[in-house]
């Protein structure tokens, strides 16, 4: 493999930027990165490199803005079909929308179809990494490995298990929901750029025996991930305390079965109780931020600023189909605009290192992706700053960097994405 040299902006950070962005980012206005073995394995200035590796292939991006790809930290690939339905919140969405697509993916070829759908769109928009729940047909979870191996992606997937409060074409059962997860995730963890996640859909659409099933899956191999959905919707929550009145609260449905945890993945987690934020904040889990879903299916606001604070690990996402958008850059702008409604709007620096770093560090990934340093997967997303013509003419005006991106955090989508690198190859010229 080549060496390669990529120059252009180069924008990339060396800490938290949610608690101190000035001090965590780094930019430069003329900077390079160096690839080599799929692996970034220098950055700094454009021309001190061109002249420490005068023998790399050399890719010049002038004013473009070379990043880190960014991390998709949650959503549903066979849901991609239904994105942008009208109109409904999240139980009737679940049953008018998602539950009938999902039952499409017993048809492994089918679910290939819609795998690299997703994975091709997700590149498109510059997204490198995605975490994806399947379905709880097995098939849909090879599907998903395979497609992300054949474009040399890191992605994280899982079946959802789901044994109750679904049709019957969507249900397994306690024994085939741990003895399915646990064949696939000797199939597919660690293997080439794989990683599984124990997958309960949530709490409603599992039984207790089925949750501690999974539980105990997860104590035998807790090096693995897992994700689930918590406090997403008001109704929800209150259909969580009606299917288990033993439980403090909702976080404890999961946790009296095992299922709390260090690596632990909690989407949306809009409505928490203190000692839901205690709990998750003692384990060091992470929360994802679902910011066009949660508009889109009326949710609520998640507190950002309010969970930071208590040092939570945060990732941002999609949530497609229930997210209206493919592209991480739409997702910032609806963090943005989510913070700006609380009253704590997030600095550009900050949105972008939800969507690179902080994302990667949600999933125990921090420094392996989503990050623009050495040793780090050579997973980049280039940005045209001046895709548009409304942007380029509101960049014009920019007296620094974070004038100059914020247009594009804004505005942009896939036009913005002038090139992606996975794992040192390029994937779209």
């Amino acid at each position: 493999m080549t060496k390669q040299l990529l120059l252009g902006q180069t924008l990339g950070f060396d800490g938290d930027a949610l608690a101190d962005w000035q001090g965590a980012t780094r930019h430069d206005s003329a900077g390079g990165v160096v690839i080599d073995a799929g692996l970034i394995v220098a950055t700094g200035s454009g021309a001190a490199l061109r002249a420490a590796h005068p023998d790399a292939a050399v890719t010049d991006y002038g004013d473009a803005l070379i990043s880190a790809g960014f991390v998709d930290a949650h959503m549903h690939y066979p849901q991609t079909p239904i994105i942008a339905s009208w109109g409904k919140q999240l139980i009737d969405w679940l049953n008018t929308y998602t539950f009938p697509q999902e039952m499409r993916l017993a048809d492994t070829d089918y679910a290939r179809q819609v795998a690299d759908t997703t994975l091709d769109l997700a590149l498109a928009h510059g997204t490198t990494t995605l975490t994806s729940f399947c379905t709880i047909h097995p098939g849909s979870v090879d599907a998903w490995f395979e497609g992300a191996a054949a474009r040399g992606m890191a992605v994280v997937g899982g079946k959802t298990c789901m044994d109750r409060n679904a049709p019957g074409g969507l249900r397994d059962t306690v024994q085939s929901a741990y003895d399915d997860s646990k064949a696939l995730l000797d199939r597919w963890h660690g293997k080439g750029r794989a990683t599984y996640a124990i997958t309960p859909r949530f709490s409603p659409t599992s039984t207790p025996d089925q949750l501690a099933a999974l539980g105990a899956l997860w104590a035998e191999r807790p090096e693995v991930l897992m994700q689930t959905h918590l406090s997403e919707q008001l109704p929800e929550i209150a259909w969580v305390r009606d299917l288990f009145p033993q439980s403090r609260d909702y976080l404890d449905t999961y946790e009296a079965f095992g299922l709390l945890g260090p690596k632990g993945l909690y989407g949306h987690a809009i409505h928490l109780e203190p000692r839901e934020i205690d709990r998750l904040a003692e384990v060091d889990a992470a929360v994802v931020h679902c910011p066009t879903s949660n508009t889109f299916i009326g949710s609520g606001l998640f507190d950002m600023a309010g969970l930071a604070a208590r040092g939570l690990r945060i990732g941002l996402a999609t949530d497609t189909g229930g997210g209206s958008n493919f592209s991480m850059l739409r997702t910032m702008a609806a963090a943005y605009e989510i913070g700006q409604l609380r009253g704590t709007p997030l600095h550009p620096a900050q949105l972008m290192w939800l969507a690179t770093e902080g994302s990667a560090r949600s999933l125990h990934m921090g420094g392996q992706i989503g990050h623009l340093g050495v040793g780090s997967a050579a997973d980049i997303t280039v940005l045209d700053l001046s895709s548009t013509p409304a942007i380029a003419q509101r960049a014009a005006q920019a007296t620094d960097i974070w004038e100059a991106l914020f247009p594009t955090i804004m505005m942009g989508d896939d036009r913005a994405v002038r090139d992606v690198w996975v794992g040192g190859v390029r994937a779209r010229a």
